[in-house]
């Protein structure tokens, strides 16, 4: 066994001799996209965007708090079925507001997709022009889940594709 997993190494090593050096780099990608003019004005929309529904989601919450405080202050005066009835009202309004609120999560999550995926791959294209320059034989992302426990900033190729994206590139 130590004999074929020697002979595999001293193969593979053999194989990379034969093609020239191996050259790895990095970037952040959420720095680039950080610094790039679109996403910043991206995200302004998508908070705008939330601000509104937050502002809606709260003033419904808000109605909801004060009818279940009208219905506390009269229960005593109420019979058993207008007491039964204002409790229906008053849940009915709570999932209400519960799906109102879930449905704008995932609206919020489809436009921020839909904005956010002709950026991204915008930095995408970036990365690659840049790594065939750099003749980069892979590229690895600091932001994402890849653990890159170590990297040495000299192979950190961040600044050069935001000089890339800023000198109008990608487009």
């Amino acid at each position: 066994m130590k004999k074929y997993l020697f002979g595999m190494l001293f193969l593979t090593s053999f194989v990379f001799a034969q093609q020239g050096t191996l050259k790895i780099g990095y970037v952040n990608s959420e720095t680039i996209i950080k610094e790039l003019p679109e996403a910043k004005e991206s995200q302004s929309k998508l908070e705008t965007m939330l601000k509104g529904w937050q502002e809606e989601i709260e003033k419904r919450g808000q109605a909801l708090q004060a009818k279940y405080e009208e219905y506390q202050k009269q229960a005593n005066m109420l019979n058993e079925s207008s007491k039964q009835t204002k409790q229906k009202e008053l849940v009915d309004e709570e999932q209400k507001l519960n799906q109102y609120r879930q449905e704008k999560q995932q609206e919020l999550g489809v436009q921020r997709e839909k904005i956010m995926k002709p950026i991204q791959e915008k930095v995408f294209k970036a990365i690659e022009k840049v790594a065939k320059e750099k003749k980069l034989s892979f590229v690895f992302d600091r932001a994402t889940e890849v653990p890159v426990l170590y990297a040495d900033p000299s192979y950190d190729y961040t600044p050069d594709v935001l000089i890339y994206l800023k000198r109008g590139g990608g487009k």
